[in-house]
């Protein structure tokens, strides 16, 4: 019986999306579940699983490809055996409709029944396969299994280099130029959907709203003695550590419950003003900067957004955050201190109207009480929309964040 794999349906705010890389060619043999190909949106980057096990007949859609909510991508003959190549039906070539026989091998068996998808993220993120146990068909390990272990473990444990494989760029196009000392080579690499969603929304923002930026700085003493006091038991009782985001997210929830015009956005002549604190935290990958949402910061405690940022970290590196996690928002935090930076002027993440920027801990000589003492300093920067938010209200609320900061008791007392 014939399978047909088809693009699965993309969420409204998604009208199309690239096939990035084929997983597998025709002539394969594909488990149930298992990834065929991955499809690129402007957001993240989505899996299509094999609805069925058998053999790839036919694939209808070369790499590059855009493609649409719906569209085929593939047939799969369901219960067939792995055929040689030269019998297998071939790719679509990307131009023309024309097709051409590539040779292959049969698939050798995944080491430890794991996909090729889970051996990938599980070998660049050091993870030894047979701690992680299978959700799929006679305990085969999916990516989503690896993912879930990675979750579940500490992301600060990991070295920094491990990361999910980056969705494959397209291909370059080389320039070549002769000089005195040789040759000189410029390289033309299209930037990938992502990339290019970041410019957009980054010129939108810029074009749309009155930007204007205040500056403050935090005196992290306070914070860093609480966070020396009580790391190890913390991390012994909710299985991970304590940070600084969970303080700054805390610390901004009270500021916003403040200053709500922070909080709310523009939509046409109207002012939204936003009774919830749904918190965007920025996170580096390879393909670019996200935003995943922590929904409804108030409510949560500080272990929960420890949990929830680590668990974001690691799902963005292995490129498995979802379109939903990513919509949403109503104030967005970046940490640019973790690449080394000491000052930077943020861009708002529209529609929202304002983002908190943190920078580098640096100690500091400073002036305390007519006498200078040495504390570890932070430059503190919020970007904001002057149409809705005027300068009193943005420094008022810099003020309210350094407080709670350098007082911590406040956002237990919310005072």
């Amino acid at each position: 019986m014939t399978i047909e794999v088809r693009v699965p349906q993309l969420p409204e705010s998604v009208a199309d999306a690239t096939l990035v890389a084929w997983h597998k060619k025709p002539g394969d043999s594909v488990a149930r579940d298992e990834n065929l190909v991955d499809l690129e949106t402007d957001k993240v980057v989505l899996e299509v699983p094999a609805p069925a096990a058998g053999l790839i007949k036919e694939i209808k859609l070369a790499d590059g490809t855009t493609v649409t909510s719906g569209q085929l991508l593939a047939l799969i003959e369901e219960g067939a055996a792995a055929v040689p190549a030269a019998s297998a039906p071939a790719i679509l070539a990307a131009s023309g409709g024309a097709t051409s026989v590539k040779d292959t091998a049969a698939p050798e068996a995944s080491g430890g029944k794991l996909s090729p998808a889970a051996k990938r993220v599980a070998e660049e993120n050091q993870v030894d396969s047979r701690t992680v146990t299978g959700s799929g068909r006679d305990g085969r390990v999916s990516k989503s299994d690896v993912v879930n272990y990675l979750s579940s473990k500490d992301s600060g444990a990991r070295a920094a280099g491990a990361a999910a494989p980056a969705a494959p760029k397209a291909p370059a196009r080389f320039v070549a130029a002769t000089r005195a000392g040789g040759s000189r080579t410029e390289q033309h690499v299209p930037m990938t959907r992502l990339r290019a969603r970041i410019a957009e929304r980054m010129v939108q923002a810029q074009a749309t709203q009155a930007l204007l930026t205040s500056f403050n700085e935090v005196d992290l003493k306070a914070v860093n003695e609480l966070r020396g006091r009580y790391k190890d038991q913390f991390e012994k009782q909710y299985g991970v550590k304590l940070g600084f985001m969970s303080f700054f997210v805390k610390a901004c929830v009270e500021a916003l419950k403040k200053f709500p015009s922070v909080n709310a956005s523009v939509d046409g002549n109207d002012i939204v003003y936003h009774e919830y604190f749904d918190i965007g935290v920025a996170v580096s990958t390879d393909r670019g900067l996200i935003v995943p949402v922590l929904r409804d910061g108030d409510l949560l405690s500080f272990a929960d957004i420890e949990k929830s940022i680590a668990n974001f970290a690691s799902r963005a590196r292995a490129g498995s955050i979802t379109i939903e996690e990513l919509t949403g928002g109503t104030f967005s935090i970046t940490n640019g201190g973790v690449f080394g930076s000491l000052l930077s002027t943020p861009i708002v993440n529209s529609p929202q109207s304002a983002i908190l920027g943190m920078h580098k801990i640096q100690d500091r000589a400073v002036v305390i009480d007519g006498a200078v003492a040495v504390r570890p300093m932070m430059y503190i920067a919020l970007t904001y929309d002057h149409r809705i938010i005027d300068g009193r209200e943005a420094v008022q609320f810099l003020v309210t964040v350094k407080q709670c900061l350098e007082d911590p008791a406040r956002m237990v007392l919310h005072i």
